[in-house]
């Protein structure tokens, strides 16, 4: 979800009102997501890697993600969405994750939509995770190294009991996957559009979907030429 701080510089505002209108943004795509039927949305919402933009702002972001855990998981769970968090929890403030496990646990059983936020998340960060939780199991005996396929160790990831994805969409003309589900994205369909994250909305994902949609998918097999 790119272009939060161009779209606030564009308009003489502080990057902080562009985080806030990006925070709406994602209000209205998760709508947008359940309404049209999407049954699994992931929002790249804090990278492990901003975590080294200046401390002011980073401290505002989090306070930004303190207010939507309060106010929006409500909403969330009277329309049957379930919240999902992956990344690294540690790196983040005791109230947050209270807040998030809290979220988690009332919207559990929720089954229209399972919106997952990327959080504190960096996908080479996830893999050395997996990596390093197989070795483990192969030192203590109880892990034959010969056993581990990909299913395997995609059973370690911070994904596991979710599908990959289908659709990737990246916006404000950015053209890279910037250390987001490296695995998962194996197969995905990929759409680029010059489209500042604030200014996302419901059409936007429609003319993402319809380009999908366009789409022959070949998972790597041959077309036939018959």
């Amino acid at each position: 979800m790119d272009g939060n701080g161009r779209w606030a510089t564009a308009r003489g505002l502080p990057r902080f009102a562009g985080h806030r209108a990006g925070a709406e943004a994602a209000k209205r795509t998760v709508r947008a997501a359940s309404d049209l039927g999407i049954r699994y949305l992931t929002l790249f919402s804090f990278s492990s890697e901003n975590w080294k933009r200046p401390w002011t702002e980073i401290e505002q972001l989090m306070e930004l993600l303190r207010r939507y855990l309060r106010s929006e998981i409500a909403e969330l769970y009277e329309e049957g969405v379930r919240l999902r968090v992956i990344g690294d929890r540690e790196s983040l403030a005791p109230d947050i994750v209270r807040l998030v496990e809290e979220a988690e646990a009332t919207t559990r059983d929720n089954d229209r939509l399972t919106l997952i936020m990327a959080l504190s998340y960096g996908s080479r960060q996830e893999l050395t995770a997996a990596a390093r939780d197989l070795a483990r199991d192969a030192a203590a005996g109880r892990l034959d190294p010969e056993t581990i396929d990909e299913r395997l160790l995609a059973s370690r990831l911070w994904t596991a009991d979710l599908p990959d994805p289908d659709l990737l969409i990246r916006t404000s003309g950015e053209m890279r996957i910037s250390n987001f589900l490296l695995w998962q994205l194996a197969y995905a369909e990929f759409v680029f559009t010059d489209r500042l994250w604030p200014d996302f909305g419901r059409d936007d994902l429609l003319a993402a979907i319809d380009e999908f949609g366009r789409r022959e998918r070949r998972f790597g097999a041959a077309v036939s030429a018959g």
